[in-house]
């Protein structure tokens, strides 16, 4: 199926009398929405990059791009592309001398290095027809910062 680009509304916690995790949510369109649930310090990468954060040293993801800049490689996109028992799978997409290049990578890094990349986030249709919700249908949620404040 063909992919869908998707935003990042946003870093949350999920919380429940079980648990609290951390998800990150991509929205495409008005109405869909696709939780991907991820470890905290990626929680901490992803909203660090959506509010630009400068840090004192590179995270991890920045000397990434840093590394494929000095080297003339382009970072063209990231994809999701699948979903097997629970577990999503995707590539960063690259480019170099005309030729292009498939990572694979756990989703909550790819999201990070996408944003601080500034390249879209696609999303293979079959997986946001397995995973995703409707608007209101999540769980309850609150804002990774706010969260973290308490």
């Amino acid at each position: 199926m063909a992919p869908v680009t998707c935003e990042v509304r946003g870093v949350f916690v999920a919380v429940s009398d079980a648990a609290t995790v951390p998800l990150v949510i991509l929205t495409a369109g008005e109405d869909r929405q696709l939780p991907i649930f991820v470890g905290l310090w990626e929680a901490i990468a992803i909203n660090c990059a959506i509010i630009r954060e400068v840090t004192p040293r590179p995270f991890t993801h920045d000397l990434f791009l840093d590394l494929i800049t000095k080297f003339s490689i382009t970072l063209k996109y990231l994809q999701i592309d699948s979903i097997e028992n629970g577990v999503f799978f995707a590539e960063l997409v690259f480019s170099s001398n005309n030729h292009e290049e498939y990572v694979d990578c756990r989703p909550s890094d790819g999201i990070a290095v996408a944003l601080r990349g500034n390249v879209p986030i696609l999303v293979d249709e079959s997986v946001l027809d397995a995973a995703g919700v409707k608007g209101t249908t999540l769980p309850h949620v609150i804002d990774l910062s706010t969260f973290l404040q308490k």
